[in-house]
């Protein structure tokens, strides 16, 4: 992976996990130093989260973190439950028995931090994001739809942003959590039609959890 490749992975990841807030201002002194890249790879890098959403740039005053509001997040739930819906249903048409293979172990690795203590999870945050993500990609990683399934990543990465404000605002069941993936992994393994549906549910969700504590825009 190149050095630009790279580091807009970790610039994305440090947004999502809220290592820099929404609207906080994104300083090249600050970013060269912690990233050790030089501004060129850097502004490389930003251009394409401002294409992304994650990032906004304002004539004069640079590079910032992109607000969160009550529209944009129900605006990426609404294009994200379609997009995984369909790429979902694509795989349980498609999927072979390494395709289970991948959800039931990306599954167990999730479980091992989602059995844990809310407090050792909030520490272990950024390994649940990455377990998280996985676990979700696999389930739809059948699907052929190569588009699709660009779109629907990018708003997976969208609303990842808001499921951490959801945890820092509320502590939530885990337990509850854990359950709802389990029975989204067994409904699909069953190729029963049902998963969509349960799946639409686990999203829309969280973003219910979040969106009374968010601004208006």
């Amino acid at each position: 992976m190149s050095n630009g490749q790279d580091l807009l992975g970790r610039l994305r990841a440090d947004i999502v996990k809220h290592t820099f807030a929404p609207e906080t201002k994104l300083k090249f002194s600050d970013l060269t130093e912690r990233y050790d890249l030089g501004i060129g790879t850097l502004r490389e890098a930003l251009s394409q989260l401002v294409s992304e959403g994650f990032v906004t740039l304002e004539a004069g005053k640079g590079f910032r973190v992109a607000a969160v509001s009550r529209r944009d997040l129900s605006e990426v739930t609404e294009h994200y439950v379609a997009f995984e819906k369909r790429a979902l249903s694509q795989s349980i048409a498609a999927g072979d028995d390494e395709w289970e293979t991948q959800i039931v172990a990306s599954f167990h690795s999730l479980s091992i931090i989602e059995d844990l203590s809310w407090a050792e999870r909030m520490r272990r945050h950024g390994e649940w994001v990455e377990r998280h993500r996985r676990f979700h990609e696999s389930l739809v990683s059948a699907c052929s739809d190569r588009w699709l399934l660009k779109l629907r990543s990018l708003m997976f990465y969208q609303l990842e942003r808001y499921r951490f404000l959801s945890k820092m605002n509320r502590e939530k069941s885990p337990a509850r959590k854990r359950a709802e993936h389990r029975d989204i992994m067994d409904a699909t393994l069953a190729r029963d039609a049902k998963a969509t549906a349960l799946l639409e549910h686990h999203i829309r969700d969280t973003s219910e959890s979040i969106l009374g504590t968010l601004p208006e825009a």
